[in-house]
């Protein structure tokens, strides 16, 4: 059997940041709105400050508004919700994102549910949850969905094509990653099972799959043997390992070259699903814009 496509989520992050940035230039000449998008970071953490940095710099090459909050480790939870209750109001930001994880100090439930549902553009509101969880097959996904899981979707949907009818196998129940993906397989009419810790056999049961997503923070955990023979496998784990040169390298949680070997689409890492959780927060941010300026949704 032939290696497995490799599924570039690079090369599609790029294409997406594009389309979201001709859609920025679209919006600005239109109707003389500039989406904006506001970071929240408390604290200090080291890889913290590089993924907000980050964010700002797409958001400012999208011609996007990019409003940057960095925040002493000592700030409480009621100047944090201040804050928040201050961008709500601020009708040039149209997205809100605080870097997690939030010190042990300040609530996090109370922190996201903060956020108004439409400037959550991470989408973890519980009305950006319920409204996951309650859509249509097929319907539009006019309101924030979880970045992660949604660019999951968009690279199954490029490389597979119709998703329609295909058996699908997450494993991991995350809040962040395994519920929201399924939902949106189910929306996309596939027969989803998520496993998770408990589940018996889970070998067999992955090797059902027409779908494999991989969520389970476990380095190089799914093994060859338990892909069905030309399955779509995306994997979204992220994990520093030690290398054989006494230094580290990046794995995910499925054994990349055994996998590469039986799955007919396979995503690396790192390249596979990392760079798409930028881009579908520009995405969303692009949306809500969209949507104050009186704009339908648009898939872009």
């Amino acid at each position: 059997m032939p290696e497995a496509k490799l599924i570039d989520g690079k090369e599609f992050a790029l294409e997406l940041r594009a389309r979201v940035g001709q859609g920025v230039a679209e919006l600005v000449s239109s109707k003389g709105v500039k989406p904006g998008l506001a970071t929240v970071l408390v604290g200090g953490d080291p890889a913290s400050q590089v993924y907000v940095r980050s964010k700002g710099k797409v958001a400012a090459e999208l011609g996007m508004a990019s409003f940057d909050h960095r925040l002493p480790e000592e700030t409480t939870e009621a100047e944090l919700l201040q804050i928040i209750a201050m961008l709500n109001a601020d009708a040039g930001v149209h997205g809100i994102l605080v870097q997690l994880p939030l010190l042990k100090h300040i609530h996090t439930d109370r922190v996201l549910q903060a956020i108004h549902p439409d400037k959550d553009v991470d989408g973890f509101h519980p009305i950006n949850v319920g409204r996951l969880g309650s859509i249509a097959s097929g319907a539009p996904l006019d309101f924030p969905v979880p970045c992660t899981p949604l660019g999951c979707s968009m690279l199954l949907a490029n490389a597979v094509g119709s998703l329609s009818g295909k058996t699908a196998v997450v494993v991991g129940r995350s809040t962040l990653v395994g519920r929201p993906v399924a939902q949106l397989l189910l929306r996309a009419d596939c027969t989803v099972t998520v496993a998770h810790s408990r589940t018996r056999d889970l070998p067999a049961l992955c090797r059902t799959a027409d779908i494999l997503v991989v969520a389970i923070g476990k380095p190089e955990f799914l093994r060859g043997d338990w892909i069905k023979p030309g399955a779509a496998v995306i994997d979204v784990g992220i994990n520093r390992v030690p290398a054989t040169d006494g230094k580290t390298k990046l794995v995910g949680d499925v054994a990349f070259e055994e996998a590469r070997h039986v799955a007919g689409h396979l995503t690396p890492v790192p390249g596979g699903v990392g760079p798409m959780t930028v881009a579908c927060l520009m995405y969303n941010t692009l949306q809500e814009a969209r949507r104050k300026a009186g704009l339908p949704f648009a898939a872009i």
